[in-house]
């Protein structure tokens, strides 16, 4: 797999990296069957479409030397998500990575969360 992840996916094509990440390389047909349950508005016409754009980014890799053509990732799962959460961290944080985790502590951790967290970093006490 390539380094750092140069085009930045949309969360439409986020959704359909998260398909492939879980499926391995796979054709449309499969692609598109494994998002319905998630989006049962997409179609097979618009699946086919935003992969082969997704190709053109350089976000996937296509076998064309065989019929139908796979498509897989080009970057592994978490160097992409390395990859977006240093920009995110950068521009919504002021690249401050203890800001980020304050805030999601703050607003988006529920107290059992909390207590997981508390217990990964060998901490017992009250505060998070």
């Amino acid at each position: 797999m390539s380094q750092t992840p140069s085009a930045k996916p949309t969360a439409a094509e986020l959704d359909l990296l998260q398909v492939l990440w879980r499926l391995g390389p796979a054709d449309a047909k499969a692609v598109h069957e494994a998002l319905l349950p998630e989006r049962p508005e997409a179609t097979y016409a618009t699946v086919l479409r935003q992969l082969q754009v997704m190709h053109g980014k350089g976000l996937l890799s296509r076998d064309e030397s065989q019929r139908p053509q796979l498509y897989a990732p080009v970057h592994a799962q978490d160097k992409l998500q390395q990859s977006l959460m240093k920009d995110f961290i950068a521009k919504a944080f002021a690249g401050s990575g203890k800001a980020l985790v304050l805030a999601a502590l703050k607003n988006h951790v529920s107290a059992k969360e909390r207590a997981e967290i508390r217990q990964l970093l060998g901490g017992t006490g009250d505060k998070a």
